[in-house]
């Protein structure tokens, strides 16, 4: 399964993990050609993206993570620049996967901090590898309970699924901001770089196929309640309050069956590393100051 982008977009792609201070390399785990940027030292944490995303959607938060912390970020098997070879992807292929990718980056177990469809990966393979961990931070994320997005995310996401137009995108993306136009001022020129990469990204017939495996196992498909009690490693949720995808709701039922603590950003939407990045920031710190770290077993 080959990623495909045209010449512009790896121009843009480019210019977003130039503006973060990491290095980029390339890894085999599991099958998966994985690209990945890390840098600084300190605590290790592992930041998953979201469904039909990429590393660098976490570009407003990684230049102050790593001035105190060793951070890994990788493109998702079949998404960004990660090309997945030979068997079909599915939830048990993406858990071995995400066991190679710790294995093979930090020498400590990490934070593991999943948004969306990577909450959902990360919130399953905490439910076995507890000892593999640190922490466990879940960010707007899918697999807490049934997907019963708004009407308005469900038509915007179905559309731009079908057909990827810069429309489509621009209907999408003010899905999942609440205040998108603040968002592009304050991104500036990576504004342009993330929407182009962004597009192609969705365009990819390789992102397509690993949407069509893992969002009917991992989104739409609930963690059971069972097993997230079994969950042992310290837990955090943090919240945009107008999440449109999985609403607030979802995720105070979590906090208050498991005893996780529950950081609400206001004035965010789905994502509230790229709109509140600051007050993301806050929630993250205030769940890692508690996090004591495990030595590898």
């Amino acid at each position: 399964m080959t990623i495909r982008t045209d010449p512009d977009s790896w121009a843009a792609r480019e210019c977003l993990l130039a503006a973060m201070p990491v290095t980029e390399r390339r890894v085999e785990l599991a099958g998966v050609s994985t690209a990945l940027v890390e840098g600084g030292a300190g605590p290790p944490v592992v930041l998953l993206h979201g469904a039909g995303e990429f590393a660098a959607c976490w570009l407003r938060v990684v230049p102050d993570l790593v001035k105190t912390h060793h951070v890994v970020v990788p493109d998702l098997p079949g998404h960004g620049a990660s090309e997945v070879a030979g068997d079909p992807l599915d939830a048990a292929r993406l858990a071995a996967w995400l066991g190679e990718l710790i294995e093979c980056t930090v020498a400590t177990p990490p934070a593991l901090i999943g948004h969306g469809l990577g909450g959902a990966a990360a919130g399953r393979f905490a439910v076995g590898h507890g000892d593999q961990l640190s922490h466990l931070v879940l960010v707007d994320s899918l697999g807490l309970g049934p997907f019963r997005p708004t009407p308005g995310f469900a038509v915007a996401s179905v559309r731009f699924g079908l057909h990827p137009t810069e429309r489509s995108q621009e209907r999408m993306f003010r899905q999942c901001m609440l205040d998108l136009d603040t968002v592009h001022e304050e991104l500036g020129d990576q504004g342009p770089a993330l929407a182009s990469y962004a597009l192609d990204v969705a365009r990819s017939p390789g992102v397509q196929a690993a949407l069509k495996r893992l969002f009917p196992q991992l989104g739409l498909r609930p963690i059971p309640t069972a097993s997230l009690a079994r969950i042992d490693v310290p837990t955090t949720l943090i919240w945009g309050r107008h999440d449109r995808q999985v609403r607030i709701r979802v995720a105070e039922t979590a906090s208050t069956r498991y005893g996780w603590p529950l950081h609400v950003v206001e004035d965010s939407a789905d994502d509230p590393a790229v709109e509140q990045p600051q007050a993301f920031l806050r929630g993250l710190g205030a769940a890692l100051a508690a996090t004591g770290q495990r030595s590898r077993r």
